[in-house]
């Protein structure tokens, strides 16, 4: 019997996530030779939880509550430590909450994993729900790192990883500022599944677009030396170009050093100290179990 813990954090949306439960209760349904286990980062929400009823195929429900709101990459980073000091799995399944990880695509990821066995799997986005304004800001920001830092990452949290690859990407800092990012920047070999971006269950999406950028920014902070070495020439190259495009050269300049600045700013959320530290940041657990 293999053991694989799913983790998902929550913020004030219980509603969706007891829809979730039921979701993925399904799903996991069909894999009798597979043990799962649920562990869910209460993100420091002002909402109660309602009471949970344990769906028949995970094992057990344990709820981690932090203690202030700190955002979904160190929810994760906390889950993941907290699986690998507290449970035995072979895999990790990570996702959100709300629906837009769609459950179905767990089937997927597992059926995946067993056809390449030891490589971590993510859910690569073919198709996407939200707006225009959020598609265009999207491709930007794959734009934005790809040039940067040289990375195409066309993947969310949405993905399943190997106990391995779980103990590498949790001793890496940057692991704090994004999950993704650390996971493309310390595991060469990933496979991966193409996934539908899926509507949110209740309710519009509870991230501005300030906190997008953010996150995107957060992103490309993990491969920061990549994003200081290629905007120094891009500086240098801009110089040269100068005769040529003329005010546009200064300003250019003037914007990638700005955006240098904001890396960095972001990046030094990224210490030995606060990753060694986490448990100090969670109130106290609480455990569902049949």
């Amino acid at each position: 019997m293999r053991n694989t813990v799913i983790i998902t954090p929550v913020y004030n949306d219980w509603e969706s996530f007891t829809k979730l439960i039921g979701e993925i209760n399904k799903t996991i349904s069909s894999f009798e030779d597979i043990s799962f286990r649920l562990i869910v980062i209460n993100d420091g929400s002002k909402e109660k939880a309602p009471p949970i009823k344990l769906p028949t195929h995970i094992q057990t429900i344990e709820i981690l509550n932090m203690k202030i709101n700190q955002g979904h990459a160190i929810c994760l980073a906390n889950g993941i430590k907290y699986a690998l000091n507290n449970y035995e799995f072979d895999n990790l399944i990570l996702m959100d909450a709300d629906g837009e990880d769609r459950p179905e695509e767990i089937f997927d990821l597992i059926n995946e994993a067993k056809k390449i066995k030891d490589i971590s799997i993510v859910a690569k986005r073919v198709k996407r729900s939200e707006g225009p304004l959020f598609k265009m800001f999207y491709f930007l920001h794959k734009i934005l790192t790809f040039i940067f830092t040289g990375k195409l990452i066309n993947f969310g949290n949405y993905s399943l990883i190997t106990k391995n690859d779980a103990q590498t990407i949790i001793k890496d800092p940057t692991i704090v500022n994004s999950f993704s990012g650390t996971l493309k920047n310390k595991i060469t070999k990933l496979g991966k599944i193409n996934c539908i971006r899926g509507r949110r269950y209740f309710g519009p999406s509870k991230m501005p677009l300030f906190k997008l950028i953010i996150h995107s920014f957060s992103i490309i902070a993990v491969f920061k030396m990549n994003v200081f070495i290629r905007s120094a020439l891009f500086i240098v190259l801009l110089t040269y170009l100068n005769p040529y495009i003329g005010i546009f050269s200064p300003i250019l300049q003037f914007l990638i050093v700005l955006f240098n600045i904001m890396i960095y700013l972001l990046s030094k959320k990224s210490n030995e100290k606060r990753l060694e530290d986490m448990s100090v940041e969670l109130v106290d657990t609480q455990k569902i179990t049949h």
